[in-house]
């Protein structure tokens, strides 16, 4: 096995962007287990909600970064 011990930069953005992905999915898993109890607690909620933004925004700029700009 003679595969490179480190990885490029792209690699590390990929590995990157697919944990906050899964972050991203199990946080929505939360909010909706947490909205199906009846009574949720708002706090908790409000503050998975803003989380769940705060991913979808790291998200977005690690795409930015592997999806090269094209000019049109």
């Amino acid at each position: 096995m003679n595969a490179p011990s480190e990885l490029n930069f792209e690699d590390m953005l990929r590995i990157r962007l697919e944990v906050l992905r899964r972050e991203h999915r199990d946080l929505d898993a939360a909010i909706h287990a947490l909205e199906e109890t009846g009574r949720p607690d708002q706090l908790t909620l409000r503050r998975l909600k803003k989380q769940k933004l705060s991913l979808k925004d790291q998200i977005v700029k690690v795409e930015d970064q592997l999806i090269p700009d094209i000019i049109a």
